[in-house]
Formats: structure tokens, sequence, C-alpha cells
């Protein structure tokens, strides 16, 4: 209260009139530039918070199609693994026919060559026999045939086939 006892009513009156004077020239000249800058700095501040927006929606995206891109690629990689495999079995396969045929063809030559080795032995033996045959015919035809003597050709003979083989 004391406070209002040193001012008088036309200092406060004049006070009053002066700010309401300021206050008039303020919004005549000042008032359109300070909200000028306002909606200038609000305009700023909202084109920056949707460049940010738009920034995070374009790195949304962006790892929105890595992710595609990964997972074809992903998938892509799973495709070549299951052919490559799958030419592998087929490249076992035929591998395993091929030995096998090899096998085979081994085996027919060896049973050929047993055939053969065979036919040869018989022939062997046989020229032996013909010519053991002559042998013991030539010393049967030289003796004097008797049944002693007979027997003793015939076990002289099979004694020789038992030396033979």
């Amino acid at each position: 209260m004391e406070l209002l006892k040193l001012l008088s009513t036309n200092e406060i009156v004049a006070q009053v009139i002066g700010f309401l004077i300021l206050l008039a020239l303020l919004k005549a000249f000042a008032w359109k530039r300070i909200l000028g800058l306002l909606d200038k700095r609000r305009e700023h501040i909202t084109s920056e918070l949707q460049g940010i927006e738009d920034a995070k929606a374009g790195i949304e995206r962006l790892r929105i199609e890595y992710d595609a891109k990964l997972a074809s690629i992903e998938e892509a990689a799973k495709e070549r693994l299951h052919e490559t495999l799958n030419a592998s079995k087929a490249i076992l396969e035929d591998a395993r026919k091929c030995a096998h045929l090899s096998a085979q063809e081994i085996i027919d030559n060896a049973r050929q060559n047993v055939k053969y080795e065979l036919a040869k032995a018989k022939d062997e033996l046989k020229n032996e026999i013909i010519d053991m045959t002559l042998k013991a015919t030539e010393d049967v035809i030289k003796e004097k045939l008797t049944g002693e003597g007979d027997r003793r050709l015939v076990r002289d003979f099979l004694e020789g086939l038992d030396k033979v083989e």
C-alpha cells in the first residue's frame, strides 16, 4: 500500500497511456514482423520434423527392401545348395554304376581267362594221357601179354597218372 501512496494518479494514468501507445506502436510496426518470424520458425520446425519423418520412412522402406533381398538371397542360396546336393547325388550314383559295370567286366574277363586256362589245362592233360596211353600201349605190345603183366602195366599206368597230377 505504501507503494500506491508514493505514486500519483496522474503518473499512473500517464504510464497506462504510455503503455497503451507503446502497445499500439508495437502492434502497428513490430507485431506482424514478430508473428511472421514466429510463423517462419514454426514452418521451419514443421518442415524439419516432416523431413525427419520422411527420412525415417525412407530408412524403414530401405530396411524392408534389404530384408526382402536378404531373404531372397538366402532362399536362392538354399535352392542352389539343394541343386548342388542333387547333382552330387546323381554324380555319385553314376560313379557307382560305372564302378559296378567295371567290376562286372573284370569278373567276366577273369571267368573267361579261367575257362581258357581250364580248357588249355584239359587239352594238355588229354595230350599227356594220350602220350601215356601210347607209351603204355607200346610197353604192352613189347611185352608178352600175361595176366600178371597186364596188371602190372595198368598199375604202372595209374601210378604214372598220379605223378602227373
